[in-house]
C-alpha cells in the first residue's frame, strides 16, 4: 500500500509538472510601416550584406579583422557568453535528481552511569558504540508549478543575451574602424591641400616682392600676402597633430601601441555607394542586436515573474536512500543483511514567507513592466537612428554636389586671378581673396566627402549590419 502510494505521487508530479501559474507578456508591436525619408518598396536592405561585401577597401578588412581579434572590449564580450554558456549549462541540470553518496565511520562511548551506557552493557557487553554507513541519497523537486522550467528559460535568454551584447560591440566597433580610417584619409586629404596652398601662397609672394623692389605695390601688399601664406603654414602642423592623434586613436580601438596605420586608399577615390535601401522598420528589429537584447530582456523578465510565482505554491519533494549499515565493521559488507532503504515524499507550503514571496512576484511583475517599457524605447532609438542617417545621406549627398561646384569655380577663379596678376590686370588682394576661398572650399569638400562615407556606415550599423 506504501508503495503504491509514493508511485501515486511520482504520476501526479509528472502531470503537474506541465502547469504553469503565470501568463508571459507579449512584445508590443511598435514598428512603424516606413522609415521617415525612406522610399524603400521591398524588405531588402543594406543591413544584411555580409561586411566584407559592403566594405570592399581591403586596407579597412584588415583594420576591422585585427579590432575583431585584439580589441579588449570584444574580448570582454566573449568572455561575457563564456561565463552565460556556463550558467547556461548549469540551468539544464534542474531537472535531474540531486545524487549524493557518503561514507561514514562513528565511534562513541556513552557513560556509565547513563542510561544508554547501562543498555549498552547489558545488551553488548561492549562500553562504546560503532555505527558504520554508506549509502546513496536522490533528492528530486517536482517542477509542478513551471519553477525549474522557467529558470533554465530565464538562463536561455540571459546566455543569448550576451550572444547579441558582443554582436552589439562588433557593429559599434566596425563602424568605429571604418570611421577612423575615413578620418585619416581627409586628414591626409587637408594637409595635401595645405601644402600645395602653401607652395600657391610663397610664388605669390615672390611675384609681390618683385613688384615691390619695381616700385609697384607697397609694403602693405607684402605683409597681406605673407598673413595669407601663414594661414596655409599654419594648418600644415595642426593637420599633421590632428592625423598623429587620430592614428594613435585608431591603434588603440585596433588593439595594438599607437603607431602609423598604412594606408593605400586616398580620399578622392573612395566611392559613395548610391543603392542604399534601408527596407522596412520590421525587417530592421530582427537584425539589431540591440533590439534582440531587449527582447530577450523580457524573456528574462517573465521568466523570473514566473519562477516568483511559483514559489507561493506548495513544492513537492521526494527523497530516497539506500546503502549498507552496521554497527560492526567486520559486519558492515555482510550483504543482505546490511542493507536498507528509505523512501519519502513531502509537500511544503510557505505560511510566514508568504509577504515577502508576494512582494517579489509584485518587484517581478514591475521588472517585467519595465522590460516593455525598454523594448519599446530602443525600437524608438533604433528607428530615429535609421532615419537620421537616412537623413545625413540625402542632404550630403546635395551638399557635396554643391561644395564640388563651388570648389571648380574657385579652382578657376583662383587660376584666372594668378594669370591677370601677372599680365598686370589684377591687384594683389584679389589673388589672395581667391587663394584663401579655395582652401576653404577645398578643405569643406573633403570634410563633406568624408562625412558622406561615415553617414554610410552609421547607416549599415544602425540597420543591424557587421555582425555578419
Amino acid at each position: 500500500m506504501k508503495r503504491f502510494n509514493i508511485i501515486t505521487i511520482l504520476l501526479l508530479a509528472l502531470i503537474w509538472s506541465g502547469c504553469s501559474v503565470s501568463k508571459n507578456t507579449a512584445l508590443p508591436n511598435i514598428a512603424p510601416g516606413l522609415f521617415r525619408n525612406g522610399s524603400s518598396t521591398d524588405s531588402s536592405s543594406i543591413g544584411t550584406m555580409p561586411l566584407k561585401s559592403f566594405i570592399n577597401d581591403l586596407t579597412v578588412q584588415n583594420l576591422i579583422d585585427t579590432a575583431l581579434a585584439k580589441n579588449y572590449d570584444m574580448q570582454i564580450a566573449l568572455k561575457n557568453i563564456d561565463a552565460a554558456e556556463v550558467l547556461f549549462k548549469q540551468s539544464k541540470l534542474g531537472y535531474l535528481p540531486e545524487l549524493k553518496l557518503q561514507v561514514s565511520a562513528n565511534s562513541s562511548r556513552p557513560s556509565d552511569n547513563s542510561l544508554n551506557g547501562l543498555s549498552l552493557n547489558q545488551f553488548t557487553g561492549s562500553t562504546h558504540i560503532e555505527d558504520y554507513n554508506a549509502n546513496l541519497g536522490v533528492v528530486w523537486e517536482a517542477d509542478i508549478w513551471g519553477k525549474i522550467r522557467n529558470q533554465k528559460a530565464g538562463a536561455l535568454a540571459s546566455f543569448l543575451q550576451t550572444e547579441e551584447a558582443r554582436k552589439a560591440v562588433q557593429t559599434r566597433l566596425v563602424a568605429n574602424v571604418a570611421q577612423g580610417y575615413y578620418n585619416l584619409l581627409m586628414l591626409d586629404a587637408q594637409l595635401e591641400i595645405a601644402k600645395k596652398n602653401l607652395k600657391l601662397n610663397d610664388s605669390t609672394l615672390r611675384i609681390i616682392n618683385l613688384q615691390f623692389d619695381a616700385g609697384q605695390v607697397t609694403s602693405l601688399a607684402i605683409q597681406q600676402a605673407q598673413a595669407q601664406q601663414l594661414v596655409a603654414a599654419q594648418l600644415v602642423p595642426r593637420l599633421e597633430q590632428n592625423v598623429t592623434i587620430q592614428e594613435n586613436a585608431l591603434s588603440v580601438l585596433i588593439g595594438t601601441l599607437p603607431k602609423a596605420i598604412n594606408r593605400d586608399s586616398r580620399l578622392d577615390k573612395m566611392n559613395i555607394p548610391q543603392n542604399l535601401n534601408a527596407g522596412f522598420p520590421s525587417a530592421m528589429l530582427s537584425r539589431r542586436p540591440d533590439i534582440k537584447s531587449a527582447e530577450l530582456a523580457l524573456t528574462v523578465a517573465n521568466a523570473r515573474v514566473g519562477v516568483a510565482k511559483a514559489s507561493l505554491y506548495p513544492s513537492l519533494v521526494i527523497t530516497a536512500s539506500g546503502g549498507i549499515n552496521s554497527f560492526k565493521a567486520s559486519n558492515w559488507f555482510n550483504v543482505p543483511a546490511s542493507l536498507f532503504g528509505l523512501v519519502g515524499a513531502g509537500i511544503t507550503q510557505p505560511i510566514f514567507q508568504r509577504g515577502q514571496l508576494k512582494s517579489n512576484l509584485e518587484l517581478a511583475k514591475i521588472d517585467r513592466e519595465k522590460s516593455v517599457i525598454q523594448f519599446r524605447q530602443s525600437v524608438l532609438n533604433a528607428v530615429g537612428e535609421v532615419s537620421d542617417e537616412l537623413t545625413r545621406v540625402e542632404k550630403l549627398k546635395t551638399q557635396y554636389s554643391i561644395a564640388e561646384k563651388r570648389t571648380q569655380t574657385l579652382q578657376q577663379a583662383s587660376r584666372n586671378a594668378n594669370l591677370l596678376f601677372k599680365s598686370g590686370m589684377a591687384n594683389y588682394l584679389e589673388v589672395i581673396t581667391a587663394q584663401g576661398n579655395l582652401l576653404q572650399s577645398e578643405l569643406e569638400l573633403t570634410t563633406i566627402k568624408t562625412e558622406q562615407l561615415n553617414a554610410v556606415v552609421g547607416l549599415y550599423r544602425s540597420l543591424g549590419g557587421g555582425w555578419n
